[in-house]
């Protein structure tokens, strides 16, 4: 039996994945404001790579860590891997957080947040397309074409500005951008094959840890830091850290038992979180016309595709 065809009678259950799924948004979206809060706290310049991959490594190590944690005090077999399961854990690991963020970042930096948030939202057709070559039971169809399309008009919507005018287009910019998309994409992918012989908390655990360090030890190399620890900033990188537990680890559960087309749908909804809940915190109007236009493309989009039952 293909691995993604294995039913669970909860996480395949599509109610459930529905709501885990936008959960998981929700708190990637959540991540907008405080991330951007998290750079004026510790003092880190908008052009500060460096600075921002330590930062970043922080964050996914000690999420890593503290699921790799919880999975031994819940009797999982954490420490029981061979090489081969190390190597794989350790690819994924490199591919999906250290090389994934190292091109997003320095994309962002090239082009500007409006563009790179768009050209990142293209991580989804990549996920749904690598998925119809390799599962039989994900290929593609005209309502799950017409969604991702739908979806991916959401989130030019939320970000709509002048800027969308200017189709100026570099390699290390929008480019770099599109690259981090790819990995992370083919990084969802290998994760879910991974899945189907290990423990999804585990696998989360070694991913967000290795990936994290290795992010640790490149931004200190490139000569960035993280300094200006205080209550208030601790506690935003203790909240970065949970959340990035939480949304992963359910994440990978959701792959683990489910298409990918499924689950990388509601992909969308991460910009639109992000956009409505940075309004909140930034004291600006959150009805938008843009963000209910988008919301409401996003949600079109995932229906269609989700509506499709194995």
């Amino acid at each position: 039996m293909n691995p993604s065809s294995a039913p669970h009678p909860l996480f395949s259950n599509h109610k459930v994945v529905v709501l885990l799924a936008s959960f998981c948004c929700l708190l990637w979206g959540s991540a907008y404001p405080a991330i951007k809060n998290g750079y004026a706290l510790f003092a880190i310049a908008p052009d500060d790579i460096a600075a921002k991959m330590v930062f970043a490594g922080y964050r996914f190590a000690f999420a890593g860590l503290l699921l790799l944690v919880m999975a031994a005090l819940g009797k999982r077999e954490v420490f029981n891997l061979n090489w081969p399961r190390l190597r794989q854990v350790t690819t994924l690991g490199l591919t999906q957080t250290s090389i994934q963020y190292a091109f997003f970042y320095i994309g962002l930096a090239n082009t500007t947040g409006v563009k790179g948030s768009i050209m990142n939202a293209t991580g989804t057709f990549f996920s749904v397309l690598m998925a119809h070559f390799i599962y039989h039971n994900d290929r593609l169809s005209r309502n799950k074409v017409l969604g991702c399309l739908i979806g991916f008009a959401g989130v030019m919507v939320v970000n709509f500005n002048r800027e969308l005018l200017d189709f100026h287009f570099t390699l290390l910019g929008e480019g770099f951008v599109v690259i981090a998309a790819f990995v992370l994409s083919a990084g969802t992918i290998y994760g879910k094959k991974i899945s189907q012989t290990m423990d999804s908390v585990v696998l989360t655990g070694y991913q967000l840890a290795i990936g994290g360090v290795a992010l640790v030890v490149v931004g200190y190399a490139l000569g960035g830091s993280l300094t200006g620890f205080t209550l208030q900033s601790s506690a935003l990188l203790l909240y970065l850290v949970l959340l990035s537990s939480a949304a992963f680890a359910l994440w990978t559960i959701l792959l683990k038992y489910n298409r990918v087309g499924l689950v990388t749908v509601f992909n969308f909804l991460v910009p639109v979180f992000g956009a409505v809940l940075s309004a909140i915190f930034l004291g600006e109007t959150i009805l938008e016309w843009k963000n209910v236009v988008a919301l409401a493309l996003v949600c079109s989009g995932i229906w269609l595709v989700t509506k499709q039952r194995d």
